[in-house]
């Protein structure tokens, strides 16, 4: 669990990180190289990942989102002089409430941010919200997009399932966001299945020739 008063640091990316999924890095800035080797000297080797709303991964100066995803690192590997191959896993939800100096890497005050706890029967959302992502990510993979298998068991737990599902669907950035940050599983399955409503419609025109 996060410490709100304990600075964080922050892994700003191009792309979001869900609970549950694993995130692979090529690290080669200088200052995440600092972030990697403080997050290996630490108790528990971790840092917190937002989405960039405008600008860049590299360089700094990047305007970022407020809230995230704890990534736990698991394995690093150098593969080349000055190129870290960096394996973490996405553990918990927080927000920011304090982004810090980027100073020597981007640093933040967040606090954990846990799911909402419900009792609809998220069973039957989960299992048709698999079924509608199999589908648009079959449309996808006709397009010649590379697609991830999904796993009849992922229906067996309804909270992981609206993770997983939020996360391989062929939705952008924005749109994971959004997900990302639903109060819990039955908000998030609602949504998906909202946008990939529209997702088809465009796959479906694509496919068409139009």
């Amino acid at each position: 669990m996060s410490n709100a008063d304990e600075p964080m640091p922050m892994f700003p990316l191009g792309g979001v990180l869900f609970p549950g999924r694993l995130l692979p890095l090529h690290v080669f800035e200088p200052r995440y190289h600092r972030l990697v080797s403080d997050c290996l000297e630490a108790a528990v080797p971790e840092f917190g990942v937002v989405l960039i709303e405008r600008g860049s991964e590299v360089g700094g100066g990047d305007r970022r989102y407020d809230a995230g995803c704890v990534a736990r690192i698991l394995r690093v590997d150098e593969i080349e002089p000055g190129r870290l191959a960096v394996i973490s896993g996405g553990v918990r939800r927080i927000r920011v409430r304090e982004w810090l100096a980027d100073d020597p890497y981007p640093r933040a005050i967040t606090v954990d941010w846990p799911e909402a706890e419900e009792d609809r029967d998220l069973e039957r959302l989960a299992a048709e919200a698999l079924r509608r992502t199999r589908r648009s990510l079959a449309l996808a993979s006709e397009l010649g997009e590379d697609v991830e298998l999904l796993d009849d068991a992922l229906v067996g737990d309804p909270a992981l399932a609206s993770q997983v599902l939020s996360a391989t669907a062929p939705l952008g950035p924005s749109d994971q966001h959004r997900l990302l940050c639903c109060s819990g599983p039955a908000e998030r399955f609602g949504l998906l299945l909202s946008l990939l409503d529209g997702v088809d419609e465009v796959l479906r025109f694509r496919l068409s020739g139009g």
